[in-house]
Formats: C-alpha cells, sequence, structure tokens
C-alpha cells in the first residue's frame, strides 16, 4: 500500500459491519473508521462525494469469478483503482456466548457461504436459513439470542457482535479468495521499478475483421503478461461490446508503451482505470 494512503479517516465499503468487505478494509486501514453503505453504487458515491477517502470494493472470487455490476460501475465512476487485496475467505460458525456445536440446529448466511459450507451443514444435519449477508446473519443470531441457533460469517463479525467462534475454516474449499480494489478521486499511481506494478483499464475494438486477436499481440511479442481479459456489454446492447483488462507492468515501461499503441490502433476507446501495486497472493 502506497505510503500516501496513510493517516486517513472513512474508508467506504459495501455491507454491514463484519462482512468481509469490511475485514478487507481493516487489513488494509487498521487505524481508520470503516463506513459501510447498503450497495455498491453507495460506497462508490461516498468516495465521490467526500464523505470516505477511500473505497474498497470486491472484484472478482476464486470460486465465483467476477463479482456482478463492478466492472460496470467502475469505468464510469470517476474514480481511480489505486491498490488491491486478496482476502482468503474464512467461513467460521458463529453462535451465542456459551453454546456449543451439540446445540445448534439451524444455520443462516448468505446463499453462496451457505454453499461453500455445504458438507459441513449436511454432516451436522443442520437447518439453512438463506439471509441477505454474512454479518446481517451474525448481528441477527446476537440480537435473538437463541443457543440453537448459528451464523456463518467472519471472525470479525464474531468480535463485534459478541459471539462465540464454534468451529473455524468450515468451508469445503480452502483456496477460496476475494480480490478487492482500493479507489480513489485522486489517481494515486504506482512508482517505475518499484516491486511489480498492474495497470488495469478497459476498451473497445473497431469493427474490422480480428481486431480483439490483432490488438491482442502487442502485448504478447512486447512480452506483457495479461493476467485479466473480460468482456461485458455497454447499455444492454449486443453490438456494443467493452473489455476490461489487467496487465502486470507501468505505462512507463517500454514494453507496454508499444502494447498499448498497438491496442490504440485497433480500438476507437482506451481508459486507463489505474496504476497501482500488485497485492499479494
Amino acid at each position: 500500500m502506497n505510503k500516501k494512503m496513510l493517516g486517513l479517516k472513512k474508508i467506504a465499503f459495501q455491507g454491514e459491519l463484519g462482512a468481509f468487505s469490511h475485514s478487507a478494509v481493516a487489513a488494509l486501514f487498521p487505524h481508520d473508521e470503516a463506513l459501510p453503505c447498503e450497495s455498491f453504487e453507495d460506497s462508490i458515491k461516498a468516495v465521490q462525494s467526500g464523505e470516505a477517502d477511500f473505497g474498497v470494493v470486491p472484484i472478482e472470487n476464486s470460486l465465483y469469478g467476477r463479482i456482478a455490476d463492478i466492472h460496470h460501475l467502475l469505468p464510469e465512476s470517476g474514480l481511480f483503482i489505486v491498490g488491491e487485496y486478496y482476502l482468503p475467505i474464512e467461513m467460521n460458525l458463529l453462535g451465542v456466548r456459551g453454546a456449543s456445536l451439540s446445540d445448534i440446529k439451524s444455520v443462516q448466511s448468505l446463499s453462496v457461504a451457505l454453499g461453500q459450507c455445504r458438507k459441513f451443514i449436511a454432516d451436522r444435519g443442520y437447518k439453512k436459513i438463506n439471509a441477505i449477508d454474512t454479518a446481517g446473519s451474525a448481528k441477527q443470531v446476537a440480537r435473538v439470542g437463541n443457543k440453537t441457533a448459528a451464523a456463518i460469517a467472519s471472525k470479525l463479525a464474531a468480535d463485534i457482535y459478541g459471539l462465540d467462534v464454534l468451529a473455524n475454516n468450515i468451508e469445503d474449499a480452502s483456496h477460496n479468495t476475494t480480490r478487492f480494489l482500493v479507489m480513489s478521486k485522486n489517481d494515486i499511481k504506482a512508482k517505475p521499478n518499484e516491486g511489480l506494478v498492474k495497470t488495469t483499464f478497459v476498451f473497445r475494438v473497431r469493427n474490422v475483421p480480428a481486431a480483439l486477436y490483432k490488438a491482442m499481440g502487442g502485448f504478447a511479442t512486447n512480452g506483457v503478461n495479461m493476467s485479466k481479459l473480460e468482456s461485458y456489454m455497454v447499455d444492454g446492447s449486443f453490438t456494443a461490446t467493452q473489455f476490461y483488462a489487467d496487465i502486470e507492468g507501468h505505462p512507463e515501461e517500454k514494453g507496454v508503451q508499444l502494447a498499448l499503441e498497438e491496442l490504440e490502433f485497433f480500438t476507437d476507446f482506451i481508459k486507463i482505470l489505474g496504476v497501482y501495486p500488485a497485492g499479494e497472493k
């Protein structure tokens, strides 16, 4: 994380206090105030308006792919990507104080979280209750105070809502990781030659034969690794496809410069969203 990011006041994220996005905020900005927002749009608006200094948004998950809506929101937000963070997602069974595993009869959480802990739940015969999110489930279990009810959520949620962790790391897949981006109103670019740097951009290719294939050729011939390339429709149109890409390298590096120049020849729109230090996976 760039030193310019230290000493901030408010960091916006989507979800309740104790959500996994809150855990990412706590890891990135341990001494600052987390600002929970109801939606991704609200967290971005908080940064746009100056209510928050930065936003931390999930972009993709190793099991479920990209996070819905984020690819559409970021290019139009006017914000810049200034950092990234990979958060291992560790699911935990949380119960009220004094409860034990043998007390639990039902478990509630976000449907995705319940699905990720399918084996643990099935082995114990717990009744599953779908909820809006993980942290909200923990909050609900704490409020009701029923020893037979549990939630699947983060350890941070257990701390916030005064719950006991009855079982750790109950997810079926141990490689579950979510990638988060740090968003800012200010374009805080990473410096070249100071560790691994990523550059993220969006583009639209020109309506010529094999335009995408030719546009990508410049990255291969100049030795630039493209770690991510995804397409999505613009304004719900099947004829307007935009591409979202991550590359390893800084725009000031010669190979990246040449690759971007070649890309420009085959596109009618390019927008760099951020040049930032690569996170540790």
